[in-house]
């Protein structure tokens, strides 16, 4: 029976508060045995390169809806800086696909039921913990958008506190800003320039408006805590190790994330058991912007995961498992990268890096047909069936994946629609976590990455898979380039065959896969009367005769040969397998059917040609040009014969 499948819709997930959801919505769905797909840009919907940014909203365009039993959305993720366009896209796509239970974390999207974290329980811990160790009475209060729930709920913390002991809200008290820095900068200046009256603390609902107040009003002259006391409020990395280390407050996020795959839970099991959230690390976490002797451990954890620069012991097995963005420079992926010959050398590089973003059960590289073809390649949404040419088992390529180079017709398909084919193995012992991840090069969409992982380890993704994925995109974006002069050195820009150089490259390949059985077969074509047309009736129609010659040779070659402009009004078709002389000979009357279409355009002259064949053992040991000149031979011998039946 397949396990029951939720979808989470985030952005940016690297960020702290998107951390503490995937904690608390993993560690919920590992309980039930639920797998979980997270579908998500790895950037801020806030980007400034808003080219980038559109390619790595389009992954919302995969989700299928009906392959989910139900969908949890983290809209503050989706509105970072109080942008709105990503949330209201995700919105459209809800109500116009999705007839599955949606939830919404932390801020109202649409009619959708919302779990909120207990934010106003926390400032009330905030408040009192300024009043009763710190004797602060004028308090001030910095706050999110007015009239946003987030917002007013967080206020409404500081004002439980206030009505407890007795006093009343004064509303002058309150500030309302952006949960950016920019809303603390705001605040600071007012302060300093005497607009509102110096408070002796300020709790702000957001460490980024902690931060940009605490900083602004240090360059204006005042001392942080002695002047003024600051708050923060998310327990951020940036908190505890900016100048000014921020007092702040670690909110139960994961708590209402798990709150929210019971609710789920309740929809899609009616009558199953429900299972409390477990109970994570939460509370005060003191530093110096409040004037308490700091808690040096949370700072040093903190500054731990921010650190780069580190020494690792890599014989150490814990170590060697570990995503770590140090590993990730250090590796010169990028230039392993630049270096690819080729697109299958490329994907080869690409699956031996896999080890940087460990730990994982599988990583999977899913493109599309044309992903080569610049000119092919999708903006919004994706092609109806995709390519898997990529999947790494613990950083070890699948043998059935080596060498699934995805332009010679190789690859597992499958239908888009499925989004990926292992959501549903029924006969994999563990639930897992699926990370949905764009692949494009600005809004020009190559297809996407997914990687998998046991969902018990509740492995989260952040800075170093998203900077190994930029990598990777561009690794493709170059080869694609490279592809693209290659095709321009080795087509004939008139028909678009190989040239000779193509040929000569095409046939190397060709040989390096040969296998005893295996003969090469080789059609010489040569277009008659091309100097009579160009002299009668001008080059431009001599081109249409070539182009028409090209045409009929393209109709008759198999996906597995090449079709080559060898000189003026010269063409190969050269093929190296399994063949017979019966089969040459039917092909040669359906170049003759293709001919006789072409000749329908009522043009004032016949377009016609002589062809020949050869076929020859590949264990023979004959070089290609001696092929050639043999079925150049038998061409000959029928374009005499032709010319004395016209007579």
């Amino acid at each position: 029976m397949r396990r029951k499948l939720v979808g989470f819709i985030v952005a940016n997930p690297e960020a702290v508060y998107q951390q503490r959801v995937m904690d608390g919505l993993l560690g919920q769905c590992s309980r039930y045995g639920y797998d979980c797909a997270v579908f998500t840009p790895l950037v801020q919907t806030c980007h400034f390169y808003k080219e980038y940014l559109d390619g790595e909203v389009n992954i919302y365009n995969l989700i299928n809806f009906d392959k989910l039993d139900g969908v949890i959305v983290a809209p503050i993720s989706l509105t970072e800086n109080n942008t709105t366009e990503v949330r209201d896209m995700v919105e459209a796509l809800l109500k116009e696909k999705c007839r599955k239970p949606v939830i919404s974390l932390d801020m109202p999207l649409g009619d959708y039921p919302v779990v909120h974290t207990d934010d106003r329980s926390a400032f009330s811990v905030i408040t009192a913990h300024l009043m009763d160790v710190h004797n602060c009475s004028k308090i001030y209060f910095l706050t999110g958008m007015k009239g946003h729930a987030v917002s007013e709920q967080r206020v409404g913390g500081y004002e439980d506190m206030l009505k407890k002991r007795g006093m009343e809200l004064d509303p002058d008290n309150v500030f309302y800003g952006d949960f950016w820095y920019t809303g603390g900068e705001a605040l600071a200046d007012k302060i300093a320039n005497g607009e509102v009256e110096r408070p002796e603390a300020v709790i702000c609902a957001s460490d980024h408006m902690a931060i940009g107040l605490a900083n602004r009003l240090a360059d204006r002259g005042f001392k942080i805590p002695e002047d003024i006391i600051v708050t923060g409020y998310d327990a951020t990395s940036e908190s505890a190790i900016n100048d000014i280390t921020i007092t702040s407050f670690l909110p139960e996020i994961a708590k209402a994330a798990a709150e929210a795959v019971n609710m789920i839970r309740r929809e899609i099991e009616p009558g199953a058991e429900i299972l409390p959230p477990e109970k994570g690390e939460t509370g005060l976490k003191i530093c110096s912007s409040c004037g308490c002797p700091e808690n040096l451990g949370y700072i040093k954890q903190r500054l731990s995961s921010s650190l780069y620069n580190v020494n690792h012991n890599h014989n150490d097995p814990e170590v060697m498992q570990s995503m770590d963005i140090s590993r990730l420079l250090d590796s010169y992926m990028f230039e392993n990268f630049t270096g690819s010959e080729s697109v299958e050398d490329c994907l080869k590089k690409i699956n031996g890096s896999a080890y940087l973003i460990k730990p994982f059960y599988r990583y999977y590289l899913c493109l599309e047909e044309n992903w080569l073809d610049e000119d092919m390649c999708t903006e919004n949404g994706y092609p109806e069936v995709m390519k898997n040419v990529i999947r790494s088992v613990d950083a070890v390529c699948d043998e059935d994946y080596k060498n699934s180079y995805i332009g010679d017709g190789h690859g597992h398909e499958f239908e888009t629609a499925l989004m990926l084919p292992e959501l549903y193995d029924e006969e994999r012992e563990n639930p897992c976590v699926f990370y949905f991840v764009p692949m494009h090069f600005k809004t020009n969409t190559m297809g996407y990455s997914v990687l998998q992982c046991d969902i018990a380890r509740k492995t989260r993704i952040g800075i170093v898979f998203r900077n190994w994925i930029r990598n990777v995109n561009n690794a493709l974006e170059m080869i694609r380039v490279q592809n693209r002069l290659m095709a321009f050195s080795e087509r004939d820009a008139m028909t678009g065959l190989y040239n000779r150089r193509g040929m000569d490259r095409k046939v190397k390949e060709m040989a390096a896969h040969a296998t005893v059985r295996d003969s090469w077969l080789v059609f010489v074509i040569d277009m008659d009367g091309l100097k009579f047309i160009n002299d009668t009736y001008g080059h431009s129609e001599g081109d249409y005769g070539i182009r028409a010659v090209a045409s009929a040779s393209g109709q008759i070659a198999r996906s597995s040969e090449i079709c080559v402009r060898a000189g003026g009004d010269e063409f190969y078709i050269i093929g190296l397998g399994e063949y017979n002389y019966i089969d040459a000979i039917v092909r040669i009357e359906k170049f003759n059917e293709a001919l006789a279409e072409e000749n329908k355009a009522e043009k004032p002259f016949e377009i016609s040609a002589s062809i020949g064949f050869c076929c020859e053992a590949f264990s023979s040991g004959c070089s290609i040009d001696d092929i050639i000149r043999l079925a150049d031979g038998r061409m000959y011998e029928s374009k005499v014969e032709r010319k004395k039946a016209r007579k």
